[in-house]
């Protein structure tokens, strides 16, 4: 398994994000970009789109994670997973409404 760094051009477009270092004892701005990469805990992955704004999160936080390139296969499953929880929530907001 390679490991691309946050420069490197992905082909597939979607890259996986792993936190492999805690953030514990890191800048409040390190935990703030981990936060908005949706990763909470040593281990955790996420299958990220491969955009401008998400390469300059992953260059504030290189000691922090591992980045490498995502199947296709893999972000379509994170995608509807993503899916499926949005239409879950907006269900549950219609309910909590009179």
């Amino acid at each position: 398994m390679s490991t691309a760094t946050p420069t490197d051009p992905v082909a597939g477009g979607h890259l996986r994000v792993t936190q492999v270092r805690s953030a514990i004892g890191t800048k409040p701005k390190h935990r703030g970009t981990l936060r908005a990469l949706g990763l909470r805990r040593l281990g955790a992955s996420r299958v990220l789109p491969d955009r401008a704004d998400v390469r300059g999160m992953l260059a504030r936080v290189p000691h922090l994670v591992t980045v490498e390139p995502a199947g296709a296969d893999e972000a379509a499953a994170a995608e509807q997973r993503r899916d499926a929880s949005r239409q879950a929530h907006r269900a549950a907001e219609r309910k909590d409404l009179p």
